[in-house]
């Protein structure tokens, strides 16, 4: 029995649906938590309705703060994202080349990875101050460690015989480590790079909550003074949906882009990673 051919808007409509999938979760907490509001009728002042929350979001938008504050904090991640990233990719291919270095920092690089991001918060005040300074550093100090210790995983698992095999053609230190142990590397970087700048936002939140007059972190703080839950709901959902945005249309298609090109897996004829 042989299986029907699928139609050009049969498959238009599958990929929709595997495009739409990943956001079945969100709309089922939805449902219940408007089921559960509905039923239950609790406090304003303790859960918001969605109806609410969509409300103080329409305000903020209305009033320009919403942008200026999402502005706000996506500035201070993407400068300390792009220096811990920048330095954490640096150091780590300079660490991984050489073993007998990648064995003496270890110890110091699983202590610092343990107690980085909001550990430091108590102390960075002290240190540098409320403002811009203190939430960058966080997210470098969040970002850099994750992405140090990943490279030098990347850059010590590509097979030796690969750069060797180079090398028997030719090809110089330079060229080998473009070519070889970088493109082989690569996947643990981004990986790293994806937890990193999870790990990182978290930190700029926690950092904009008691060091910032700007950013959604400080709208949260701002909002729980006037118990304004629907703000406090709306900027924890903002929050969230930046997050997941940053991870599935900027981390993750670069993520597959480079696996695919490296062979290390197929594009199905669907249009999903094989």
């Amino acid at each position: 029995m042989t299986d029907t051919p699928r139609t050009p808007a049969r498959a238009r409509l599958g990929r929709l649906v595997w495009r739409l999938l990943p956001f079945s979760p969100i709309l089922i907490f939805g449902a219940a938590w408007s089921i559960y509001w509905n039923v239950a009728h609790p406090p304003l002042a303790v859960m918001p309705s969605i109806a609410n929350v969509v409300g103080a979001v329409i305000e903020l938008a209305q009033s320009g703060s919403l942008l200026t504050d999402i502005l706000a904090s996506l500035w201070r991640l993407g400068l300390g994202a792009l220096l811990g990233i920048a330095m954490g990719v640096a150091a780590g291919f300079v660490t991984g080349l050489n073993k007998p270095l990648a064995t003496f920092l270890n110890p110091l690089l699983v202590f610092f990875n343990a107690i980085s991001g909001i550990v430091w918060l108590p102390l960075m005040i002290g240190w540098v101050g409320i403002g811009t300074g203190l939430a960058v550093f966080l997210i470098w100090n969040s970002v850099f460690f994750i992405v140090f210790q990943n490279t030098v995983l990347g850059v010590q698992l590509v097979p030796e015989v690969l750069e060797q095999s180079v090398r028997t053609l030719g090809a110089g230190r330079w060229e080998t480590i473009r070519s070889v142990t970088f493109p082989g590397a690569l996947p643990y970087i981004l990986n790293g790079v994806r937890s990193g700048l999870g790990f990182g936002w978290r930190a700029l939140i926690a950092a904009e909550l008691v060091g910032a007059t700007t950013g959604l972190g400080q709208m949260i703080f701002r909002a729980a003074d006037f118990s304004r839950t629907d703000i406090i709901v709306a900027g924890c959902l903002i929050i969230g949906m930046i997050a997941m945005a940053m991870d599935r249309w900027l981390l993750l298609p670069i993520e597959r882009r480079t696996v695919q090109r490296w062979g290390m897996v197929a594009r199905s004829e669907g249009g999903r990673p094989g």
